[in-house]
């Protein structure tokens, strides 16, 4: 299994477009959001150019209006896998999503217990309860989650208030059980590259990234999804969507807008630097190559990828 992991904003794309040419792979998305139709804008999902040059898979999975949970994504994932083997292909992921990434790596956590009429009731809560109520609930029975959580998080804050419900378990005690199940899926060969930018140009990449993509037509996509009913639960959560429709409620000026979603992206960076430092066999790209011009650094970015795996080649 090959991965080329790394945070938002990293620069994985154009990586990952060369490293999969090189290696006569075709592209897994490693990515909760980009399995949602019409998300497109917003996820930074690949688009026709780059799908004409390598193809991918896992994208466009299901409509935003549904539940896509970790089983089923892993189910599609060895389905896609089966599909390039068949062909004499390789799959290479290629994301930053830690659930998928660790569903992936170390099996999935079996309980996936879930009560549609406590979770209505809770969801309910949400909508009409300051932000604030029911993250000092998560705060009482799980402060692990409730410190990665952020209070206006209400899909996730929800998630752990209804596991802890239903199992009388912190949601955060249960994800610690993956390292129990990891011997028995160690012996799965992988190999992992990882991307990201130094601290220091980060702030810059994701203000850079988040202008692009309101540029592009984003608050434009948000407002068509919403308008048709088509924002579910999961989808309305991504990142910059509730802030978008913030600012369609007129909550928001456009340079607000940026800084909120600016600030978001840089906590949800760091929730995904801490995850992937779980993961000692990454072998990331030197720091040094950030310092080159594109088109340089470009190089050097994928000759080091292609070293680490000389013998894939």
């Amino acid at each position: 299994m090959l991965f080329l992991v790394g945070t938002t904003a990293s620069g994985k794309t154009q990586l990952s477009l060369a490293l999969a040419e090189a290696l006569g792979a075709e592209i897994l998305a490693l990515d909760s959001m980009t399995v949602y139709r019409g998300l497109d804008i917003g996820t930074a999902k690949p688009g026709p150019l780059e799908r004409a040059r390598v193809p991918h898979h896992l994208i466009d999975l299901c409509e935003p209006t549904q539940r896509f949970s970790v089983r089923e994504y892993v189910l599609a994932a060895e389905a896609a896998l089966k599909d390039c083997a068949r062909r004499g292909r390789r799959g290479l992921f290629v994301g930053g999503t830690a659930l998928y990434l660790r569903a992936l790596t170390h099996g999935l956590l079996e309980d996936s217990r879930f009560d549609p009429e406590l979770r209505a009731k809770l969801n309910e809560r949400a909508r009409v309860e300051p932000p604030g109520v029911l993250h000092s609930e998560l705060a009482q029975v799980d402060p692990a989650s409730a410190s990665r959580i952020h209070p206006n998080d209400a899909r996730r804050i929800v998630r752990g208030l209804e596991h802890f419900a239903l199992t009388g378990e912190p949601l955060s005690a249960s994800q610690s059980h993956w390292g129990a199940e990891a011997a028995e899926h160690a012996g799965r060969p992988r190999r992992m590259i990882g991307l990201g930018p130094p601290r220091s140009l980060l702030a810059g990449r994701i203000e850079a990234r988040v202008r692009g993509m309101l540029e592009a037509g984003w608050i434009e996509e948000v407002r068509e999804l919403f308008e048709a009913d088509r924002l579910g639960e999961t989808a309305i959560a991504a990142l910059g969507t509730p802030e978008i429709l913030e600012h369609l409620a007129g909550r928001l000026s456009r340079e607000e807008l940026v800084t909120r979603i600016s600030s978001r992206t840089r906590r949800f960076v760091r929730a995904q630097e801490t995850w992937l430092k779980r993961y000692p066999e990454i072998r990331w790209v030197p720091a040094s190559t950030w310092e080159l011009p594109e088109k340089e650094r470009a190089n050097a970015q994928l000759a080091f990828a292609l070293e680490s795996w000389s013998d894939l080649a």
